[in-house]
Parts: C-alpha cells; structure tokens; sequence
C-alpha cells in the first residue's frame, strides 16, 4: 500500500468558496478499497450546494468535498477484500454506488436500501459528519458498492452509470406497479431534456419503448436530443406564468394539448402517453404531465425542484393515473452497466457519452469547471450537457509526488 497518508481535495467552505486541502486519510477498513477517482461527472445537487451552500432544507455544517457521479482505479485493498470478493485486485477500474445504506433494517432487508433513514450519500450534507464527496485525490470506500467496469466502457462513461442508475431505476418503478402493462410497444413523455432526462430516454428505449417525446424549454437541449436519437419528436415548452391556480393548470393543458398534437415519425399523432418521466422538478411540468397522461397510464417523479405542487387530482382519478415517486436508485447499477454497455458498442440505443460536452483535468480545475456546469451555454455558445473532472492515472500521480 501506498505509504501517502493524505488526500488531496477541493472542499466548499460557503456559496463559491473552495480551498484546496490536504486531509488525513483513515485507515483502511478490512471490507474497504481505496480508489483514486478518475473521472467525476457534475451533478444539479453539487450545483446547489455550490451556489446556495446548501441543498433544498439540507444545510452544510462543515467544509463539504462534492462529487458522486464517479469511477476510479482501485490502488490498494483492505484486509478482507480478496475473501468477500476475490475478483477485485489492484489496478481495477471501477464505478463508484456512493450511497451506502446499514444493511440491517427493514427497508435495506427489502432490497429498497435507497431509502434507507441511515444511509450516508457522498458530496452530501444530509449527515454529519458529511459523507465526503469524489473531487478528491482518493477515497476509503466498502467493497460491496463498487462495480468492476467491462473493458467497453471507459472512465467517463463509468461516471455516467450513477445517473445512469437513477434512469434504470426511474424505468422499473413505471413497470413495477400490480397492473397490466399494455403487450404493445409504449411511448412515453420526458420533461426536461438535461442529463437524466437524457438517460431516461436511454433506459426507456432500452427497455422496449418506441417513441420518446422530449420537452424543455430549451432550444439547444432539446435539437441535441433529436440529433442524437434521444428523442424521436420534441417540444418546446413557452415560459408562462399564471397567477392564479386555475390559470397555472390552463397553462398546463395547453402544454399537454400542444404535445398531444405533435407526430411520430411514421405520421401518426401523438395523442396521450403511457408513461411520462418527469425529470424538471417545476409544478407546472408535473401538471401537464397528468394532463398529458393516458387513462391508465402512470406519472414518474424524477426531478427534484419545487418542494410542494398543486395537483389536478380529479384528473388523477378520473383517469386512474399512477404518480410515482423516485429516489435514487436500489441494485441499478448491474442493468446500468449493460445499458451503457449496449450504447457505446450498440446501433440501437443512443450514444450516452455524448453527454459529456466539456472536460477539465485536475483539482485545480474544479472551480472553472462548476462555473461551466452552471451555464447552458458556454463562452463559446456551445451547449452545455454534462461537464466532467478528470484525474491522472495512479502512476502518474506517484510520479508527481
């Protein structure tokens, strides 16, 4: 094992404060491997703690390293790794399942350990001390949550199954409730054309869906999905805002209306969905996802953004239309990584790591790389996807010691 003691990192001290830190590591558990982090993708959560310090309801109480989306090289074992899984060695390039449950409870015994009460989540201030984050120089991590990646897939993709995983998991909740699922091909709805409405496209299809609408209010997102077959049709959606209740849900008919009135490619209409993802977080997208819904069909909570929305609920049930909420993902990343797997060397699904539009190298980037990740746009006017932080091979970093 390697005789460095310390980890490098970027760690946030407030709204656009980092501070280049060395920080101790700890001992190497016996279950634990650590993993110099390669590749680390950016996330809309890091973004809010990067700007606010916080996240939603959740503040930092102490400086904070960001990251999860994440894969590494393994550079060292503990002392009990090669007896619980003797397929991990050194040098082994892995994917990062930062979320780490106890194990012991009744939603972890279940299979549902995402929502596990004690489960600490890396880049996260939800508990304290924090569960640090991957923009780091290298991590102590339990065994049991990395992911050996085929020779197929590289470091950024590898980084791109953690969201990945959120989309795989978002796809089986819309085809896990009791009800008959229809024996014909389904299409489906996605609001928000960013990353993990993106990848939800990519675990629909891969699961069988035909056709994917996408909708955003942005231009450049949603010509990128069509470009690159994550969307068989688009629609943009018009900034209003109502005032009063019944004005926000005649907005939102009108936006399911203009959808419902959009063509596959084979010239047929649109008309009501099976299923819709929605991946924005905004009340008025989760109201035209219901409007826009089939009787039968079933709403999908992806995103994250305004806490509490006024629901027409007499839709809801007049229609028989599921919501179904999401958090995260539970035993994803195995389908993930054949997804990924299929998109990269494939002709039928679309090609995730053409997510990834801008890359910075090394610790020092990591501020101009979330001033980056911030922007639709960069300087250039290029579109902004997913920006990633990459870091040199363990070798490399040995030599620079």
């Amino acid at each position: 094992m390697s005789s460095v003691a310390q980890s490098a990192g970027q760690y946030l001290h407030g709204p656009h404060d980092f501070r280049l830190e060395y920080k101790p590591l700890p001992e190497l558990g016996a279950d634990e491997v650590q993993v110099l982090p390669r590749s680390t993708t950016l996330c809309g959560s890091d973004l809010h703690y990067y700007h606010h310090y916080r996240n939603g309801s959740i503040t930092v109480r102490e400086p904070l390293c960001l990251g999860h989306e994440s894969s590494g090289e393994v550079v060292a074992l503990g002392s009990g790794v090669s007896a619980a899984n003797p397929t991990i060695s050194v040098g082994d390039r892995v994917a990062l399942e930062v979320g780490v449950p106890c194990g012991q409870c009744t939603d972890c015994q279940n299979g549902r350990y995402n929502i596990c009460r004690e489960l600490r989540f890396r880049s996260s201030g939800s508990k304290f001390p924090h569960f640090q984050g991957t923009l780091q120089s290298r991590i102590n991590h339990p065994v049991k949550w990395i992911h050996k990646l085929p020779a197929s897939l590289d470091y950024e993709i590898g980084a791109l199954l953690e969201p990945l995983a959120v989309a795989v998991h978002a796809v089986r909740r819309a085809n896990d409730i009791r009800a008959p699922l229809s024996k014909t091909p389904l299409n489906c709805l996605i609001f928000g054309a960013g990353a993990v409405g993106l990848l939800c496209a990519v675990a629909a299809k891969a699961e069988g869906f035909k056709n994917v609408v996408m909708a955003d209010i942005d231009q450049g997102r949603l010509q990128f999905a069509l470009k690159y077959g994550f969307a068989s049709t688009i629609f943009t959606v018009e900034m209003k805002r109502g005032q009063t209740i019944e004005e926000k849900l005649d907005i939102a008919k009108g936006t399911a209306a203009g959808i419902q009135g959009l063509q596959w490619s084979d010239g047929s209409t649109v008309g009501h969905v099976d299923r819709v993802f929605e991946c924005t977080g905004v009340e008025s997208c989760l109201q035209g996802s219901i409007y826009a819904s089939k009787p039968g069909g079933r709403v999908v909570l992806v995103g994250m953004g305004t806490p509490n929305h006024t629901l027409p609920i007499s839709e809801v049930s007049a229609k028989e239309i599921d919501l179904i909420p999401t958090w995260r993902y539970a035993d994803a990343y195995p389908r993930a990584i054949e997804v990924a797997t299929e998109s990269v060397t494939g002709k039928t699904l679309p090609d995730v790591g053409k997510l990834v539009t801008h890359r910075y190298v090394g610790l020092e980037s990591i501020p101009e790389a979330f001033q980056t990740a911030g922007k639709t746009q960069d300087e250039k006017g290029e579109l902004v996807v997913k920006t990633i932080v990459n870091f040199p091979s363990y070798n490399t970093l040995q030599s620079q010691l």
